[in-house]
C-alpha cells in the first residue's frame, strides 16, 4: 500500500460521514467531537511525557484526524472547510513571526517571543 497523504485523510473523513459510510461518524457533530479530541490531545501529552516517539506518531495522527473530521462537519454545514483552517494558520504564522518573514530582528528567543506577544497584540 502506498504511503498516503493529507489529502488521503480528508477524502477518508468525507468517505466516512457520506452517505454510503460509517454510521457512527455520520451521526457526529462538532461539539460531539470535543470528548474525542480532548482524549487525543491528552494521549499525545501522555507520549511527550513518557518520551515515546513511536506513539506519539500515532496520537499525532489522531488528533489531525479529528481535527479533519471537524472540518470535514463544518464544510457540510458550510461554516468553512479545512482549506480555510489551513489558509488563516498559515497567514497568522507569517504575519506574527516578523523576524523570519519581515524586517524585525529577534536573536534570542525571548525576543522572538517578545515580538510575537506584540504581533499578537496588533491583530487582536
Amino acid at each position: 500500500m502506498s504511503k498516503k497523504t493529507f489529502k488521503d485523510l480528508v477524502e477518508i473523513a468525507d468517505k466516512l460521514r457520506s452517505d454510503t459510510g460509517c454510521p457512527w461518524d455520520r451521526e457526529q457533530t462538532i461539539s460531539s467531537m470535543l470528548r474525542y479530541i480532548d482524549e487525543e490531545v491528552e494521549e499525545v501529552r501522555q507520549a511527550i511525557e513518557n518520551g515515546d516517539h513511536e506513539n506519539l506518531r500515532e496520537e499525532l495522527g489522531d488528533v489531525l484526524f479529528q481535527i479533519i473530521m471537524i472540518s470535514q462537519i463544518a464544510k457540510e454545514h458550510q461554516y468553512f472547510e479545512m482549506d480555510d483552517v489551513i489558509d488563516g494558520v498559515a497567514k497568522k504564522l507569517i504575519s506574527r513571526h516578523t523576524w523570519v518573514f519581515g524586517k524585525d530582528k529577534a536573536k534570542t528567543p525571548q525576543e522572538a517571543l517578545e515580538m510575537w506577544k506584540a504581533n499578537k497584540k496588533k491583530e487582536k
